[in-house]
């Protein structure tokens, strides 16, 4: 063994895990596991810690290096186990000089924590990747941390406040990366449609995309992470209707869809808000699919108020749904709020999940007959330009290998996936 990397959370993790892995390597460290936490919610930090069990049971030779936003957030918590050799920040796990004092000098007991004041952190590292080892498409970082204290959320607190990538790093960076053959990048980050606003210029969003489809001509497709509607700019809504290269698919980070609700989680959007920026989107992009992040069981959320959240799946025509059952983070403004029973929040998260397999089933339906552009993922599956996933025979493939793209004709659905058959013309 030499090193591997087990990730949890969000695309900006995984993009992170490969930085690390280079930068780990480039230090020489060798028999080492390096586990990139999430911290998003209780469940996240509670898999992190049964896979560090595993992991040393697995390999009891190894070292176990814990990072991400659980060990910036509970570094305490994770140097307590004895499982752990050292815990390392969220800015320290980018740096090569965290492994190479590991590689050179072993690990001390005294130092088992290196983990820095995130908010200090004033840039985002410039880390140029060439890949993603094992994707199909590509992630790159354009952003970093949030300036925005959502009641629920301590992500704040492990990523730090908001920094933006200049855009000509990113541009090049995707440059690089259609150069080695990536078909679709995927910009992300942890609060992306704040992007650009400590840059000099204050460049927006939609200015980063246009200079990238402009710049970047051989990028088939480009892709963006989850957005906060309410930051949406106009030359990012002018990209959405204009750029065919930039896909119709949109998650949103809408989180609730009643006003009381989103005023106690401090969101910056009212239920009316979106439903607008839905209408409008799929006003430009009639092609356009939303998914959604949303949160059951809120502290003080009435059967009423739930009832406003499943509403908005129709009101939005939302597709793709990511549903979080309540979970209270130590420090966090919501943990001391008045906590619904459990068996609530669960079983209003069940039917959240009921509501959006309904709301899947119906998109599955509509897409029968179509023609669709397909991202191989690996054999006999991908995704289209809704972000769906499509199965197909080998022979549909054509020869095709993952990270190419190819033309079917949608003919079916499994309930979960579209099937898709040869057209007969196959994409470039």
């Amino acid at each position: 063994m030499s090193i591997d990397v087990v990730t949890f959370g969000c695309r900006l993790n995984a993009y992170e895990s490969e930085v690390m892995k280079r930068e780990a390597e480039a230090a020489g460290l060798k028999d080492a596991i390096l586990i990139n936490t999430c911290a998003v919610t209780a469940e996240a930090v509670r898999q992190a810690r049964q896979s560090i069990r595993k992991a040393r049971r697995d390999n009891p030779g190894a070292r176990i290096i814990v990072t991400g936003c659980a060990a910036q957030t509970e570094a305490a918590t994770f140097a307590g186990m004895a499982e752990v050799d050292l815990v390392l920040g969220n800015s320290e796990k980018l740096e090569r000089a965290s492994y190479g004092r590991v590689a050179q000098f072993g690990l001390d007991d005294s130092e088992k924590i290196r983990v820095n004041d995130i908010m200090s952190v004033r840039e985002t590292a410039e880390h140029l990747i060439d890949g993603l080892e094992g994707r199909a498409r590509a992630f790159v970082q354009v952003q970093n941390g949030c300036d925005h204290r959502c009641t629920f959320c301590i992500i704040p607190f492990g990523r730090g406040n908001s920094r933006s990538v200049p855009m000509g790093v990113v541009v090049d960076q995707i440059a690089r990366l259609a150069d080695n053959g990536y078909r679709e990048v995927v910009l992300t980050g942890v609060d992306i449609t704040s992007y650009g606003a400590d840059l000099p210029g204050a460049p927006k969003l939609g200015d980063l995309v246009t200079k990238i489809l402009k710049l970047v001509p051989g990028l088939d497709r480009l892709r963006l992470s989850s957005i906060d509607s309410i930051e949406a700019d106009p030359a990012l809504m002018r990209a959405i209707a204009e750029e065919e290269r930039l896909m119709p698919h949109l998650h949103l980070s809408l989180q609730a869809g009643d006003d009381m609700i989103l005023k106690r989680m401090k969101r910056r959007h009212l239920r009316a808000d979106t439903i607008g920026f839905c209408e409008e989107v799929r006003r430009l992009r009639p092609d356009v699919v939303f998914g959604a992040d949303i949160i059951a069981g809120f502290p003080t959320e009435t059967e009423a108020m739930f009832a406003n959240s499943l509403a908005i799946v129709d009101d939005c025509g939302l597709t793709h749904l990511h549903v979080f059952p309540f979970s209270p983070r130590k420090g966090t403004p919501a943990a001391r709020m008045p906590q619904l029973p459990r068996q609530v929040v669960k079983e209003r998260a069940a039917r959240l999940r009921d509501k959006g397999e309904a709301a899947l089933l119906a998109h599955l339906e509509a897409e029968q007959g179509r023609e669709r552009q397909v991202l191989i993922e690996r054999e006999g599956l991908g995704r289209s330009e809704q972000f769906t996933q499509v199965e197909f025979s080998p022979e549909a493939a054509d020869g095709k290998a993952a990270g190419d793209l190819v033309r079917l004709r949608i003919a079916g659905h499994t309930g979960r996936h579209l099937l898709g058959v040869t057209t007969g013309r196959q994409a470039a």
